[in-house]
């Protein structure tokens, strides 16, 4: 039984095997018993890149990789939009040829990751991570079957009206410990702790397992 309860983080956990740590490929070291998600984030990619490298996609497909990301687009970038859909796409399709979830970095870009998506059709999870949009963006994510993971800063209507089965904790950069965004979403939902904590723990052990 894992005991991952954290999916998306930039800080070190201080017990391995309990949060997904995010990195890039440069900064990929897997230490022992530890679980990463590596990606190239849509901010950091250079403008001469066409695509992922042989020696990053061996990175995607280390063991000790759950999840391939955070990938995305982020329209508030300075990164050029096209350079950013192509990049995310080759995550994408790079996360099906592995069988491994995608992590997604989204800012004002539903209508282009729908169409991906779409086009795409993968059967791995997409999950839109730090999601803080309202309870009708989340329900149309939902509806084009993706999955959202909340952290420390969200809309509560969105969160409350999630459907159990479709979303995650995460703590992002926060300095909040996970157990307290646990405990915190629980009580939005008027859910038992224990009873969230576990219901998102069987989605971790489907997705990422």
């Amino acid at each position: 039984m894992t005991r991952l309860l954290d999916i998306h983080t930039h800080h070190a956990p201080r017990e391995a095997g309990t949060a997904i740590l995010n990195c890039s490929p440069e900064e990929f070291m897997p230490q022992p018993h530890g679980w990463y998600s590596v990606g190239i984030h849509p901010w950091h990619l250079p403008a001469s890149l066409r695509s992922v490298s042989d020696e990053t996609i061996r990175i995607f497909a280390h063991p000790q990789v759950l999840a391939i990301g955070e990938a995305g687009i982020d329209k508030l970038s300075q990164t050029n939009l096209s350079l950013q859909i192509n990049i995310f796409e080759q995550h994408a399709r790079l996360a099906e040829q592995l069988g491994k979830p995608l992590i997604i970095h989204a800012v004002r870009a539903t209508d282009e990751l729908i169409k991906l998506k779409k086009s795409i059709r993968p059967t791995q999870a997409w999950i839109i991570h730090g999601f803080r949009g309202k309870a009708a963006l989340a329900d149309e994510y939902i509806r084009q079957g993706f999955y959202l993971s909340f952290g420390d800063k969200y809309q509560e209507e969105a969160l409350r009206t999630m459907p159990v089965e479709r979303f995650f904790i995460e703590t992002d950069e926060s300095t909040t410990p996970v157990d307290a965004l646990y405990e915190r979403a629980a009580a939005l939902r008027n859910t038992p702790p224990e009873a969230f904590k576990e219901a998102i723990r069987q989605n971790i052990e489907r997705l990422f397992f």
